[in-house]
């Protein structure tokens, strides 16, 4: 029998390029895989020169990393790209916003700097908008959670339900006014937690601190679905609180 033939070897990227998008509006309930589709569209219609993998099935190289979650809006997602030709950042950045679908936007194009992307992205600051919960009860779910070492919860994973202690990626916490068109207004139960997450395994979403806050003090149940915003996201030092852009 003869054997079977080997594919084509492709060549290594000349140059990596590492994006930072956005997720606005609508396009925050465009879930992971939608994005994905949606960018190699965009990478087509752009005419970046992408490099490709070897293999039977070769794909463009691109390397996601800690994507937020369907529903969650976000300032600081990232990616990294290889290309087969060396290209100005700017005017790949200024292409593949042209070419993306509105609410989902191209911040920042960069060469990306040696080393691995998601081993940059230990931490992210979140906010959760909440409306119909009074400041005296979130506050002091707040001030418990804080003080507790441990504040187990359960979320369901494809792998079915997953328990994790939330506690452990919580670095801060604060409580303050609600940026809502929704939200009555900050008297009347409109109110914002802006929370710093360790990246951890398993991954803690700002979510599971909410679930976690409820279980303390069932009445911060908000009475709208909660608006989740990630707002950085990067190297996290653990002792000041502070993410910085990878």
């Amino acid at each position: 029998m003869a054997g079977r033939t080997q594919p084509e070897q492709q060549a290594p990227p000349v140059q990596r390029l590492r994006i930072r998008y956005a997720k606005r509006g609508r396009a925050r309930f465009t879930s992971h895989r939608d994005f994905g589709r949606a960018f190699e569209r965009a990478l087509r219609r752009a005419g970046v020169p992408m490099a490709y993998s070897s293999g039977f099935s070769p794909h463009p190289r691109i390397s996601y990393a800690n994507a937020s979650p369907t529903g969650a809006a976000s300032e600081a997602e990232y990616l990294e790209i290889g290309l087969s030709q060396v290209c100005d950042a700017a005017a790949v950045q200024r292409a593949l916003d042209a070419a993306l679908p509105p609410g989902l936007d191209i911040v920042e194009v960069v060469p990306a700097s040696p080393g691995a992307l998601a081993d940059l992205l230990t931490g992210s600051r979140w906010t959760v908008e909440l409306v119909g919960v009074a400041e005296i009860t979130l506050r002091t779910a707040v001030d418990q959670l804080l003080a507790s070492e441990q504040a187990p919860v359960e979320r369901l994973t494809k792998n079915g339900i997953r328990a994790f202690d939330a506690r452990a990626a919580l670095i801060g916490l604060e409580v303050g006014p609600s940026t809502r068109a929704d939200a009555a207004g900050p008297g009347e139960g409109g109110w914002t937690l802006a929370m710093t997450l360790a990246h951890t395994v398993p991954a803690v979403r700002p979510d599971d601190v909410l679930a976690a806050l409820v279980s303390l003090v069932p009445a911060v149940a908000p009475a709208l679905p909660p608006v989740l915003t990630r707002w950085a996201q990067g190297v996290l030092d653990p002792a000041t609180g502070l993410v910085r852009e990878p």
